[in-house]
């Protein structure tokens, strides 16, 4: 019988390096890569529309409900299959992100939204998050494309948004890890490889 992969998360603010990290933890697991939002052609579309820059008026209800049809299809499309079929994951972003930006950001019920990632997987939740936590000004630093409408958004939004992901942590240190992001890419990714295995050893 084929055993279920693994989903491993990895979460944080903006430009906290999630997606390299991501990019090399997979390739160390010979996992799957992955992201949100816009990892299926449909996400694509939805992930085009909730960071457009342009758009101002996008309440914060709809924007929690865009995000939660593109995990829906991610997790159909891309998540479901591959860990039925044993295959490890590695995923840049996941529910915690919603918890975050939209839960302690945007000001929404936490508990509703956990609720309503839970039903747009279908009770898929991740093995292990791993947390990068990057300062403000380094984060700043990293950025050098024009930002989109999150990025966009005033210091007070992303500071309860890096409160939110670290209150995720501690109350959950089981599933959760938090990892400094700072250094290089290499020493960062031999800490979340550390973490890693660790946490399936």
């Amino acid at each position: 019988m084929t055993r279920r992969g693994r989903l491993i998360v990895l979460e944080g603010g903006e430009a906290c390096g999630k997606s390299t990290q991501a990019q090399l933890l997979a390739e160390a697991l010979g996992a799957v890569v992955t992201h949100e939002p816009g990892a299926t052609p449909v996400g694509r579309r939805i992930r085009a529309v909730v960071l457009d820059a342009a758009l101002e008026a996008l309440d914060p209800r709809a924007e929690a409900l865009l995000l939660a049809a593109d995990r829906a299809q991610h997790a159909a499309e891309v998540l479901r299959p591959a860990l039925a079929a044993g295959r490890d994951v590695v995923s840049d972003r996941f529910t915690g992100s919603s918890l975050a930006y939209q839960g302690f950001g945007r000001g929404l019920d936490v508990d509703e939204l956990r609720r309503l990632s839970a039903w747009a997987t279908d009770g898929i939740e991740a093995d292990l998050v791993i947390l990068l936590d990057v300062p403000p000004d380094v984060a700043h630093s990293r950025q050098t494309t024009a930002p989109d409408r999150l990025e966009a958004e005033e210091a007070g939004f992303h500071e309860r948004v890096a409160e939110g992901f670290r209150a995720l942590a501690a109350a959950e240190p089981e599933r959760w890890a938090v990892v400094d992001g700072t250094g290089s890419v290499e020493e960062v990714a031999a800490r979340v490889r550390k973490v890693s295995e660790a946490f399936f050893s």
